[in-house]
């Protein structure tokens, strides 16, 4: 008995699944445990606005780089949800010109995603009650702070986990449920 051959994937389509993967499709019989990490579309990259370091381990940092290209010097170190970079001006190719306040250079679009503007409220908080700001996307986590009803300029930070949403409001950074948001 012979094994079939090998199938040989055309370039293009091989691309594809890449894009397929990488926008968080789960292909067949991968499980929620598996899932790839959604990827933020480069289309979010704005020049002048904020985002954050999306896309990489916790553990790890984007390399800001002294140019467009891997091949570039290492300028400096961005931590995984590090916000506060702005884009300096338009990309060139998947390389985009940015600073943090304290340095300037390159990074890949793929790590970045834009803040969005402040156009959220708190919703379904009744009169007397308090929407709690959280550490982390659990209600078990530390309370930062407390969100009256209808509390206003709400951001959304690139970053959502099951049914939560990381937010910036009244200088404060953290989670709320999502079902506790509407636009404005």
């Amino acid at each position: 008995m012979s094994l079939p051959a090998p199938r040989r994937f055309r370039p293009a389509a091989l691309a594809s699944l890449a894009r397929l993967a990488l926008c968080g499709v789960v292909l067949g019989g991968m499980g929620a445990a598996n899932a790839i990490a959604q990827r933020a579309p480069m289309a979010d990259v704005v020049p002048g606005v904020e985002h954050c370091v999306v896309n990489v381990r916790a553990d790890d940092a984007l390399n800001l780089r002294g140019g467009p290209g891997a091949g570039n010097a290492i300028v400096a170190r961005l931590p995984y949800g590090a916000c506060g970079v702005v884009v300096s001006g338009p990309c060139s190719g998947n390389w985009c010109p940015v600073e943090d306040g304290h340095h300037a250079g390159f990074v890949h679009a793929r790590y970045i995603a834009q803040v969005s503007p402040a156009l959220y409220c708190t919703e379904g908080v009744a009169k007397g009650d308090r929407l709690t700001l959280r550490a982390f996307p659990s209600f078990e986590s530390r309370a930062l702070h407390t969100l009256g009803p209808a509390t206003c300029s709400i951001a959304f930070l690139p970053f959502a986990r099951e049914g939560w949403q990381k937010v910036r409001v009244a200088g404060y950074e953290g989670w709320v449920p999502r079902a506790n948001l509407s636009g404005q």
